[in-house]
């Protein structure tokens, strides 16, 4: 028994590897410094962390015992409860007992975000969504002092926004260098979910340089994030700000794993230009684009797919003015090569209005330089509907690519501005899979310019019938480029 206590008491420290070899096991204290500790992040960057409370002014309707919500009362004492708050805009008088009046105009509740002080002067970036169509901004500090919010600018493309409190001596917070940040990286968010301040989560993280369909590429966290978290910081761990936590992935409203903050760097650029002149100046181009596949990039002879594919040419657009046209791939911007389509907005929208810029495209199996003035961007121009033929005119039925088509009258030619084409009738099968339709008029047919049915007919009869057919057409203002892929 002796020499099991002492076997036993031997062992005490020591980890079994395999059969044989007996290792010293990690103390504890070791084991616990290699987890990281945030607690000197939220002392540091903590006091630059602001509860942002938006308010909206509404007349209040007569109230009407008849007419109440009968979930009112349990969810006033629900928050009462949890949160130690009435339910905002519930009074604690009963429905059933409150004056059947109308009520003055009053400014009530309207949202929850989250936003930190960029200089000590008061100037405070949070997300455009949190304060856009608010009439009042309350921006509440770490030390419970309030101040009211003039709003100095929001960009909705971006979801910046930068707002202005009277305060001096403000602890701003530290920009970090995006480009250093690596996935699987620390990083903590500091903010005021569901309207609780001063709330620390952190995680990693998951991915760099997401597309999620908007103008900027997000940085993808698994840090926590929940309504009233918007505007807040995402913080590396030097303590420096790398991105404002803006949207999360949830089929429940809640958190689920995946949120998305926008980099800073592209955010700092936003908020120079509102506090300079309230707005921010995008340049365009003027053109549709789309992402260029394999199958588009073998039909036009490219050697992989890279690019941004022009769907369409807006008239009388930077554009047009430039020689873009449908069909084209714009392989570079001003020197810079465009991967996938979605850097072409990005580095355009970089741009300063007015600027004199290079193209780089692919046409009809070669590169081509243009120049472009670059436009300013404005909301979209709503396209008028295709030109209707001015009288009956002859028509084909076009197999195996499921179109019925007509020649161009002259007056449809003026009033498109063209030299020629054919007009689509109807579209079914690949064609109408391929996204056109009635009204539409084909202007070219695999890099051919065709300006009459049996032009049409000519050009597709040498082309391979089992392979997809590029084809540029009009719609509208707007001349656009599709692939029909025959028999799918």
């Amino acid at each position: 028994m002796n020499v099991l206590k002492s076997i036993a008491g031997s062992l005490c420290g020591l980890v079994l590897v395999g059969s044989l070899t007996l290792v010293p096991a990690a103390p504890a204290a070791a084991q616990t410094r290699m987890l990281p500790d945030f607690t000197d992040l939220v002392e540091q960057v903590g006091p630059s962390v602001v509860n942002i409370r938006t308010l909206e002014r509404v007349t209040a309707r007569p109230s009407s015992g008849s007419g109440n919500n009968p979930g009112d009362e349990e969810m006033q004492e629900l928050f009462r409860r949890f949160f130690g708050i009435p339910l905002p805009n519930v009074p604690n008088t009963p429905r059933q007992q409150r004056p059947n009046r109308p009520q003055p105009e009053e400014e009530q509740p309207r949202g929850v975000g989250s936003g930190f002080v960029l200089t000590a002067d008061g100037f405070i970036m949070t997300n455009a969504h949190v304060v856009d169509g608010a009439d009042q901004v309350v921006v509440t500090l770490p030390d419970k002092r309030e101040f009211k919010a003039r709003i100095v600018g929001l960009d909705k493309r971006t979801d910046v926004a930068v707002v202005k409190i009277e305060a001096t001596g403000l602890p701003a917070v530290r920009i970090g260098d995006v480009s250093r940040l690596k996935v699987g990286e620390w990083v903590m968010a500091i903010g005021s979910p569901f309207g609780l301040d001063n709330t620390v989560t952190a995680g990693i993280v998951s991915a760099k340089q997401r597309d999620t369909g908007d103008y900027l590429p997000f940085i993808q966290t698994d840090v926590a994030i929940n309504p009233g978290n918007s505007g807040g910081p995402l913080i590396n761990m030097r303590g420096e700000v790398v991105g404002i936590n803006s949207q999360i992935y949830s089929r429940s409203g809640g958190f689920m794993g995946i949120s998305f903050a926008i980099p800073i760097d592209e955010a700092v650029r936003v908020s120079e230009q509102l506090r300079a002149s309230g707005r921010v100046q995008r340049g365009r181009l003027g053109v549709q684009i789309d992402q260029v596949s394999k199958e588009v990039a073998e039909s036009l002879g490219l050697s992989r797919a890279q690019g941004a594919l022009v769907r369409g040419v807006e008239a009388g657009s930077p554009a047009e003015k430039a020689g873009l046209e449908a069909g084209d791939i714009i392989l570079k911007f001003d020197g810079k090569s465009i991967e996938k389509s979605a850097d072409l907005p990005r580095l355009v929208g970089n741009t300063r209005p007015g600027t004199r810029s290079s193209l780089t495209v692919w046409r009809r199996g070669a590169q081509r330089d243009l120049t472009i003035v670059v436009g300013e961007f404005e909301p979209e121009k709503t396209a008028a509907k295709g030109a209707a033929p001015e009288k009956a005119a002859p028509t084909v039925s076009v197999s195996p690519l499921g179109l019925t088509l007509s020649d161009l009258t002259d007056a449809q030619k003026r009033e498109l501005k063209v030299r020629g084409g054919v007009r689509i009738e109807a579209a079914t099968e690949a064609s109408a899979r391929a996204g056109l339709r009635e009204g539409d008029v084909i202007l070219a047919l695999a890099n051919t310019e065709v300006a009459s049915v049996k032009e049409f007919e000519a050009v597709l009869s040498r082309q391979d019938k089992s392979k997809p057919v590029t084809v540029l057409f009009r719609r509208g203002e707007w001349a656009q480029y599709t692939l029909i892929r025959p028999g799918k």
